[in-house]
């Protein structure tokens, strides 16, 4: 198979090569100036230059190390304020929800925490490998995506409340396999 000549361009003149074998950094920038010469306004622009290939470079590399541990201890830190946070959204859902009405055929989902527990099965003892089935299952079930336009604001608090209680459950069970 005959392979063309990867990003060969033609050149106008006064422009430069745009031959073979360029790296898609310096094509980009090529095509950056080249509509500044013809004058449009485009956009904004980054600001800094960022070389995309050596940070995946840097990450694939296995210079950067994160021990289990670490890892462990930022997700128990993160829980540590989650009742606040959780309590600040569950405001907000139901200051964003408050004009909402259901039709008198239409019973609307519930937001209550306690509600979306026991439609999960948290309302019993669960073990940590069930807990990302109950997740998709939640989320098949219920995301945004797949309901009416107008149940998707209720639909995405009900999939952060749910994701706030399945990480909750998890957090639990960490703590509890550590004593």
């Amino acid at each position: 198979m005959v392979r063309p000549a990867l990003f060969a361009c033609a050149k106008n003149e006064g422009e430069a090569d745009i031959g073979a074998k360029r790296d898609f950094a310096s094509l980009l920038d090529d095509l950056f100036v080249a509509s500044d010469k013809d004058g449009e306004e485009t956009g904004a622009r980054p600001s800094i230059p960022f070389d995309y290939l050596s940070v995946a470079d840097e990450l694939h590399s296995g210079r950067i190390k994160v021990s289990g541990e670490t890892f462990t201890a930022e997700y128990r830190e993160a829980g540590s304020d989650l009742a606040a946070e959780f309590a600040a959204l569950l405001d907000q859902a139901k200051l964003a929800l408050a004009g909402e009405e259901a039709t008198p055929e239409e019973k609307l989902p519930p937001i209550d925490p306690e509600a979306i527990a026991v439609e999960l099965g948290l309302d019993h003892p669960v073990k940590n490998a069930d807990l990302g089935r109950m997740r998709r299952s939640f989320a098949f079930a219920n995301h945004p995506d797949r309901v009416a336009p107008h149940l998707r604001q209720r639909a995405m608090i009900r999939m952060q409340v749910a994701n706030m209680l399945i990480d909750e459950a998890k957090r639990r069970a960490l703590a509890g396999a550590r004593r």
